[in-house]
């Protein structure tokens, strides 16, 4: 047999497995690795660059483009951050709605994650069974934005509008029959909150049918236990966070260490794993699901029977109604006014930062008193991660580079800004 040598293998940036455009560049000694060399930068968009020559409230939308299937949770890191400068506190209403949102987008990240983890190392049937869900929560999304992607919902001051009393319902067509329609609008016939509630309550068994397939699978748990073990102390020194810090053991969540909004009201648990392998990882995401359908009912049952403002009511910050606008003049210029120059935001630094699906999301901004930043730096949860890739990866065989990229679960838009 010809005796194998050491060589350089390209793992992307083209490879299905990169969930976006990473190369790695890997040492192979045979089928085994002996280095990781992570080449980022070929995504690079400069949002933050981009964010210093804009007005404050132009730049939410580009938070959105950073991890598009976490977006909601990166508007949040973003806004919260403006309106500490501004010294502002939206109303209890519109907090309570941020919180349900960000934990519909924690269960739609973690679908997206499951899914495409599955498909990566054999499981197929699993990404058909998360988009499935994946449907249901993105139309939530499109009822109170209009969007179902890079929603803009929210805003300085509270959320763009109140949520809707009707959901947009599904109309017959040569596909559908009326009769196949009128079953598939059954869950539709009320207001958004109806649509949350039945969710919640059909969740739960669809996460055991997720667990059926993968928890015990023997498969599944081959190409996950062991692999890319990480001690609770060097997840620290890392800079792990969110479930790739808890799935090594350590109890650390930002809506309980450092509350917001109003997670100090809300009752759930932070999931913990204790082997800190792609196993443990997986466990502490789909136990994350689970209590993010507790908090999002806890939410509805309070937005049931508390109706109020969803935004300040100071103009200087929050553009005048339509109503408004079109019997008089000065709201409309002020309109324009807002949406072209913005607002001056008192002079100060701020760091603001909110547990997103994938870990700590924060941003970092400097007001020089101007109508926008002097600077904005965004502290990504994905890049700590890949950073560890190489002591991740080393040791292990080539198809384990696909199970521990799945399980850091990065997205490039955020990781390369």
């Amino acid at each position: 047999m010809p005796e194998i040598r050491n060589m350089t293998m390209n793992f992307g940036p083209q490879h299905p497995a990169a969930h976006g455009v990473l190369r790695l560049v890997l040492e192979m000694d045979g089928e085994v690795i002996e280095r990781a060399d992570p080449h980022i930068g070929l995504l690079h968009r400069a949002t933050e660059k981009l964010a210093e020559s804009k007005p404050y409230n132009q730049s939410i939308g580009y938070m959105d483009r950073l991890d598009y299937v976490s977006e909601m949770a990166n508007e949040h890191a973003y806004v919260l951050a403006i309106e500490r400068l501004l010294g502002i506190t939206p109303p209890i209403r519109a907090q309570y709605i941020r919180v349900m949102f960000d934990e519909i987008t924690r269960i739609l990240n973690h679908l997206m994650w499951l899914g495409a983890h599955g498909l990566d190392i054999g499981a197929m049937t699993m990404f058909l069974y998360c988009f499935r869900e994946r449907e249901d929560l993105m139309d939530c999304y499109e009822a109170v934005s209009g969007t179902r992607m890079h929603a803009t919902y929210y805003r300085p001051g509270g959320v763009y509008r109140d949520l809707p009393d009707s959901m947009p319902k599904y109309e017959p067509s040569k596909w559908h029959s009326a009769k196949e329609v009128e079953k598939m609008n059954e869950n539709r016939r009320g207001s958004l909150l109806d649509f949350i509630e039945d969710f919640t309550r059909r969740f739960p068994e669809r996460i055991d049918e997720y667990e059926t397939l993968l928890t015990d699978n023997r498969i599944w748990k081959q190409r996950t236990v062991g692999i890319a073990s990480v001690s609770p102390e060097r997840a620290l020194q890392l800079g792990f966070s969110g479930p790739m810090l808890r799935g090594s053991g350590i109890e650390w969540d930002l809506r309980k260490k450092q509350p917001y909004e109003v997670y100090d009201r809300i009752d759930f648990d932070i999931p913990v794993g204790s082997n800190g392998d792609c196993y443990d990882r997986y466990l502490v995401r789909i136990e994350e699901m689970r209590q993010s359908n507790r908090i999002i009912k806890q939410c509805v049952d309070w937005l049931r029977n508390n109706p109020g403002p969803v935004i300040i009511d100071d103009h200087k910050l929050v553009p005048p109604r339509r109503e408004e606008m079109k019997d008089d003049m000065e709201s409309l210029i002020h309109h324009f006014k807002l949406f072209t120059e913005g607002y001056c935001v008192p002079e100060g630094e701020i760091y603001a930062a909110v547990e997103h699906p994938k870990g700590e999301f924060g941003v970092y901004m400097i007001s020089d008193g101007a109508n926008k930043p002097y600077r904005v730096k965004i502290r990504a949860a994905g890049f700590a991660h890949l950073a560890a890739m190489d002591e991740m990866v080393r040791g292990h065989m080539l198809a384990d580079v696909v199970a521990v990229i799945g399980t850091q679960d990065i997205v490039f838009g955020e990781v390369d800004r």
